[in-house]
């Protein structure tokens, strides 16, 4: 034998070793054990977060319903094509054909010979699975299904309940998809086999298939020509949610003329062929032949084609094109009437409302407390403001966009002092985990006032927090900006905020949240779970430690309430001694017949949203929506709560029945939260997005088209996007006092001038969610957001004062939130201007726009001084003091004058009633009395209409004040709760 072994030669490769089988099955092994490790650690440290919180009902029932339908659509889809595949080869011809296609499948079928069953059980398992995964997927499906509720409203055109379209026709429509994709799959894997064992020939003499494979194929396509018909009687239900783009409206639903008397009858007339045809596919293996079958699926296509689509063509074309609008008008009013119920907009109130350019005292009367309210801190711009004065440490800071909330029925700007590890000076996994764990507090600042510098006047303050929202639970382990986790326990000091030369303020947190990290199993689970194997081992994690994660509101309440659409603003809310988040939650629809789709994160963006986040929905369309929940998170705790708000939503109601004991009852939600709720942007947004071309009611004029809205873009800024809503306190003119409301401004589509003024009362009462439409007439002038702007900019003293405002200061100016307000018959728009220092980055406010009706052009130093230009004399009677006075500071207020005429005996007694008012309202509030205080107010504000009402009538000087009577800033107002703090030095009276 010739020597092999050379250099040139090759070494021979033989099979592996013992050894090296050992530890490749070794290896294998332990990745096997690792992948169900991983599997294991997530659905374990999923249970364990979800009993912490004590929603394990929510993780049980979402997990069975996902195991349930994976297990029985997987069984199900493996069973019918294992059943297909089995048959096909029970039915394989005893003797295959002698040809060549044939002797080249022999080796296939040897080959094959040995695996058969376990290729069979293997395939069949294969597609169960696919099928199952599929099916886990559509459990919230499911669960509407099982647990629909009726709505109570029958849709226009087949008089089916809405919870039809809503709950059943899904459900419908996904076990008819499963069922084609059963049968088709069964189909191709039966052809294979019966081609596979000669069954089925593409060569040689005589027929092309057996009796068996001819007569199992041709019962599989009757039993999908049978599905088809199922299709096309449910495609006739399914066109009253069918989605297209008309009228300018893209996501226009319900049928149309062309659908009701074209496509719904062909639909009905497709249906009855296509029975005909299953039966003649199902006749195939008794008359051996496929002719009759194959021609009636040739005359269900031909009728698929002229009744389906060339006939709705003809109709489109001939009937409806010729004369639109009256074909047209019925379907239109379906569909505006269902859009309007389904977004809750049905029952907005709507008046013409004719600005004037001027006014007088007597109508400014009945605006004085929306004059006095008048936000002049904007929370989008004066975060960095608080930072600077309040965050005071590093490690602290505020979300980009403060909150607006009502305390004492003063508007009042908010922001939590969250903890932001990007401040820490040594970042390590013990002080980002262990001692870095929390923020600390809540700032607020009246939002009708700043100090003689511009700064915010701060209501809470400091570090800790003191002044009028008394004792609360000020550690903030949950808030927007928490999205680290952290160990925290027994025997684990964690810092609270530390003091300039003095020991670090400690603490331990006793919130009970948390998961226990106690057994080294979940302590495993965790490690792999943050990718932190440091978990496992830390001598750090003491005996009692629990770690908390999901600390964000947001995501807190998606997970337990996975049902839901949460609102992308968070707000804070101090009551009953602790600091809570409150969020919105929606339920929506896609399946409200004739109302029109909506994108759900395209109809809520606006010039904000980078700063606030957008809310979205599982498919992101909807054309039914209400705000039927109310959530709260505790900012210690953790704890998640939610009640049942919109008592009347059947999609809650199913979901109620599908997550019992889940959402708490409207009447639970406790009474010193209730105040605080308010009417959610989000939903508002989505619904001034519908407004603009359906707050026209009729089906002629939505049909012209001739009355369309946009919402304006936020002239502030230069991105473009639409303007936010505002969170204002303000009278609308058919309401008899001014309430907390959430407002817009409209144009008309493609000009800038007002077109509409909308206002919902955000207010919990017996108006909460009524919407409020003032429509300027054509050609009122009335300047919208763009102009208004326009106007301010364009103005030359405004222009020489500002550009020497930002010059002199070496500084920059930002532009405020600009509020449009209807007051005294007219509109008033007013806008802050802040001044931005070089190099500090920290707005302070230092001008005040202002402009009534299209006149006179306000840039001032107050907002008194503002409005006293813009409204003149009828100014200085429109204000009403709502809070104790203050001493004059300079350029902040005005001060009060001696009237120049007599006083009549009404005059007199007037003010007698306002000095009584107002005596008892300070004793009241030295008292802490804040109930007494409420009604002194109320008789100090009725004392001074009075005397302004006897002033004029006895011919005194509009805007002269009383001597008596009791003087205050017209922005300033009483606190909310019992000061912990003495009212505000001079140095911080009001401008406004």
């Amino acid at each position: 034998m010739p020597d092999r072994s050379g250099p040139g030669s090759r070494a021979r490769v033989g099979p592996p070793s013992r050894r090296a089988k050992v530890l490749l099955l070794t290896f294998g092994v332990l990745a096997a054990l690792f992948l169900l490790f991983v599997m294991f650690a997530g659905l374990w440290t999923d249970w364990l977060w979800f009993d912490s919180v004590h929603y394990g009902s929510v993780f049980t029932s979402q997990l069975g319903a996902k195991v349930g339908l994976f297990a029985v659509f997987g069984l199900l889809m493996a069973l019918v094509v294992g059943f297909n595949l089995w048959l096909a080869h029970r039915l394989r011809p005893p003797l295959a054909a002698m040809s060549v296609e044939q002797q080249s499948l022999d080796r296939y079928r040897m080959g094959v010979a040995p695996f058969r069953k376990w290729l069979l059980i293997g395939l069949s398992l294969l597609v169960g699975l696919a099928a199952g995964a599929a099916a886990g997927a559509q459990w919230r499906t499911w669960m509407l299904w099982v647990n629909g509720t009726p709505f109570g409203v029958k849709d226009s055109q087949f008089h089916k309940d809405v919870s039809y379209y809503a709950f059943k026709l899904p459900w419908y429509e996904f076990v008819l998809g499963f069922a084609f994709s059963a049968v088709i799959v069964s189909l191709l894997a039966a052809a294979a086999v019966h081609y596979l064992y000669g069954g089925l020939r593409l060569q040689g003499p005589g027929r092309r298939a057996s009796a068996g494979a001819q007569g199992h194929l041709a019962v599989l396509l009757g039993v999908f020509v049978l599905l088809k018909a199922v299709a096309y009687w449910l495609d006739r239900y399914a066109l009253a949610v069918k989605s297209e783009s008309y009228k300018n409206v893209d996501g226009w639903t319900g049928l149309r003329y062309v659908d009701a008397n074209a496509f719904l009858p062909a639909k009905t007339i497709l249906f009855f062929v296509a029975v005909i045809c299953a039966l003649l596919f199902f006749l195939t293996p008794i008359r051996r032949t496929w002719a009759p079958a194959l021609i009636g699926f040739g005359l269900m296509a031909l009728s698929a084609i002229l009744v389906g689509g060339v006939y709705p063509a003809l109709v489109q074309q001939f009937q409806v094109k010729p004369n639109e609008q009256a074909k047209e008008t019925r379907y239109i009013q379906q569909n505006i009437d269902a859009t309007r119920q389904a977004y809750g907009i049905a029952g907005a109130a709507e008046q013409q409302y004719a600005p004037t350019d001027s006014t007088d005292a007597e109508k400014l009367k009945q605006d004085a407390q929306t004059i006095a309210d008048i936000r002049l801190l904007d929370p989008n711009v004066v975060m960095p403001t608080f930072q600077q004065n309040q965050a005071l440490r590093n490690y602290y800071a505020f979300p980009k966009t403060l909150d607006v909330d009502r305390y004492g029925k003063q508007d009042t700007v908010l922001g939590v002092r969250e903890l932001d590890m990007a401040g820490v000076q040594q970042r390590n996994f013990i002080n980002d985990h262990f001692k870095y764990t929390h923020g600390y507090g809540v700032v607020a600042a009246r939002g009708n006032q700043v100090d003689q510098n511009g700064n915010p006047v701060y209501t809470e303050q400091s570090l800790p927090t003191t002044g009028d929202l008394g004792d609360y639970e000020q550690r903030v382990y949950y808030g927007e900006k928490t999205t680290m986790y952290s160990v925290v326990g027994p025997g684990m000091d964690e810092i609270d905020y530390t003091r300039d030369g003095q020991p670090d303020q400690t603490s331990q947190y006793g919130g009970g949240s948390g998961v226990s990290m106690d057994n080294p199993l979940t302590r495993a689970a965790y490690a792999v779970k943050f990718a932190e194997p440091q978990l496992l081992y830390s001598g750090a994690i003491k005996d009692g430690a629990k770690i908390l994660y999901d600390r964000t509101p947001k995501e807190r309440v998606e997970k337990v309430a996975p049902w839901l659409s949460i609102d992308a603003d968070p707000y804070p809310v101090v009551q009953g001694g602790r600091l809570v988040w409150v969020l919105d939650g929606y339920t929506t629809s896609d399946g409200y017949p004739f109302s029109s789709k909506t994108t759900f994160g395209d109809a809520t963006k606006d010039s904000l949203t980078d700063q606030r986040g957008r809310t979205l929905t599982t498919a992101n369309q909807v054309n039914y929506i209400r705000n039927s929940v109310k959530a709260t998170v505790d900012a210690y705790t953790g704890e998640v709560t939610l009640y049942q708000w919109d008592e009347a939503d059947p999609v809650l109601r199913t979901w109620m029945k599908a997550f019992p004991g889940t959402v708490r009852a409207k009447a639970d939600i406790p009474s010193a939260l209730l105040p605080h709720l308010r009417y959610p942007q989000d939903l508002f947004k989505v619904q001034r997005d519908l407004l603009g071309q359906y707050h026209m009611t009729d089906a002629t004029a939505f049909f012209n088209g001739t009355d369309i809205w946009e919402v304006p873009e936020d002239p502030t800024v230069n991105t473009h996007e639409v303007q936010p809503p505002y969170y204002l306190t303000l009278r609308m003119p058919d309401a008899q006092e001014a309430s907390f409301s959430l407002t817009t401004s409209f144009v008309p589509a493609g000009r800038k001038n007002l077109a509409a003024f909308v206002a919902v009362d955000a207010d919990p009462g017996p108006d909460y969610g009524k919407l409020r439409i003032l429509r300027m007439p054509s050609g009122s002038g009335a300047l919208g957001p763009a102009l208004t702007q326009a106007k301010f900019n364009s103005d030359s003293d405004v222009a020489y004062q500002l550009n020497l405002l930002s010059n002199g200061n070496e500084a920059g100016l930002v532009y405020g939130n600009l509020l449009t307000l209807p007051v005294g018959g007219g509109i008033l728009n007013v806008e802050p201007v802040y001044l931005v220092a070089r190099g500090t980055k920290v707005p302070v406010l230092k001008k005040v726009l202002a402009v009534y009706g299209d006149h006179n052009v306000a840039l001032e130093n107050t907002l008194d001084a503002a409005l006293a230009k813009v409204l003149g004399n009828a100014a200085a009677g429109a204000t009403t003091p709502t809070a104790p006075a203050q001493p004059e500071t300079p350029g902040t207020g005005t001060t009060p004058t001696t009237p120049t005429t007599p006083e009549s005996p009404e005059l007199q007694k007037a003010l007698a009633d306002a000095q009584k008012a107002f005596d008892e309202g300070q004793a009241a509030m030295k008292n802490g009395d804040w109930t007494a205080y409420g009604k002194a107010q109320e008789a100090l504000k009725k004392a001074i209409a009075d005397a302004v009402a006897a002033e004029q009538k006895g011919g005194a000087q509009p805007g002269g004040s009383p001597s008596a009577a009791p003087s205050a800033s017209p922005g300033a107002s009483p606190p909310a709760s019992p000061p912990a703090s003495p009212p505000a030095s001079p140095s911080a009276s009001p401008t406004g």
